[in-house]
């Protein structure tokens, strides 16, 4: 598994700080998208020189690089807790889901972003190297479970696994913190509809017209 990866700590500048900067660089990647973001746009959206952010990063990718680490490596946190779970597959699946539903409520700006993420720089083709890492944790996941009888085997796990995280990613769309389900009872969703299905217990299927 990847290793977290650091960033230097800086000496802030009076009334601004790494976090701070990401936080408004990573809404103004989501507003405009990263290609259509210029140095000039953070700075003008901060009220800072550029060479005040440039006391912080190296540049524009060193931002988007922190920002879809952040949502990954909080993926990849869930991940190595529950390949350390023991017992069945089906369950430690049903973990992953729900740990990776808190992430994206709890990271919800940078998962966003990361979801956005097309491959068109250096930065991005790593993070989306990293997102297919963690896609095959899921799917061998999956094919643990089918072969434990405990998942059907008439879908290839790669499909299972991409629908089940496609699931989960579609929240961004729509998911917003104030106001609305909190985290763990947004996972109990996610995971009633994803392994229990939609379909009320004893109720009988009608055959289409």
């Amino acid at each position: 598994m990847p290793s977290t990866r650091t960033t230097p700590a800086r000496r802030g500048r009076p009334g601004y700080d790494l976090e701070s900067l990401l936080s408004v660089a990573v809404k103004v990647f989501n507003e405009r998208g990263y290609e259509a973001t210029s140095m000039e746009d953070l700075s003008r959206r901060l009220g800072i020189t550029k060479s005040a952010i440039y006391h912080h990063v190296a540049g524009k990718d060193e931002l988007l690089r922190i920002a879809v680490d952040r949502a990954l490596d909080g993926l990849f946190e869930a991940a190595g807790e529950t390949s350390a779970m023991g017992g069945r597959a089906i369950d430690r699946l049903e973990v992953l889901i729900r740990r990776s539903v808190h992430v994206l409520v709890e990271r919800l700006p940078f998962v966003t972003l990361l979801l956005r993420v097309r491959g068109n720089t250096k930065v991005e083709r790593a993070a989306l190297a990293r997102r297919r890492e963690f896609d095959r944790i899921v799917t061998d996941l999956v094919q643990q479970a089918e072969a434990e009888g405990d998942i059907r085997p008439d879908v290839d796990p790669a499909v299972t696994s991409r629908l089940l995280f496609g699931l989960v990613n579609s929240l961004t769309e729509w998911y917003r913190p104030r106001g609305g389900l909190g985290a763990e009872a947004l996972a109990d969703a996610v995971c009633k509809i994803a392994f229990d299905g939609l379909r009320q217990a004893g109720a009988t299927p009608t055959s289409p017209a």
